[in-house]
């Protein structure tokens, strides 16, 4: 789908107007719309990883969500540290320490 190309495009756009300084950082209309970009972004990239995923077949298909997935979630977080909002250097490790929690009582819900 069109969609899938237009949206991280645009979002590319809008961050190089950002960082040019044309607009405006913390306007709230502009962090809405910034938002919503990056969630479309991020939903035309796992697209485009699960069409390449039903290509590929499995195991290789699985594979390579796992790290498309993991690819986005580690690009959010190191976004998120780079911001410089007070708090933001413990993310990485809450973030993980998240994840491990969640892992493991679903294991161990499991068995």
């Amino acid at each position: 789908p069109t969609w899938t190309w237009i949206a991280p495009l645009l979002a590319s756009l809008m961050l190089a107007l950002k960082f040019t300084g044309i607009l405006p950082g913390q306007n709230a209309v502009v962090l809405l719309l910034a938002g919503l970009l990056l969630l479309a972004a991020v939903f035309a990239g796992v697209h485009h990883a699960e069409v390449l995923a039903v290509k590929l077949g499995e195991p290789f298909g699985s594979i390579l969500l796992a790290v498309a997935v993991t690819i986005i979630e580690v690009a959010l977080i190191v976004s998120i540290m780079l911001s410089g909002a007070p708090g933001s250097e413990s993310v990485a490790r809450d973030t993980v320490f998240a994840a491990v929690m969640i892992v493991l009582n679903g294991v161990f819900g499991i068995c």
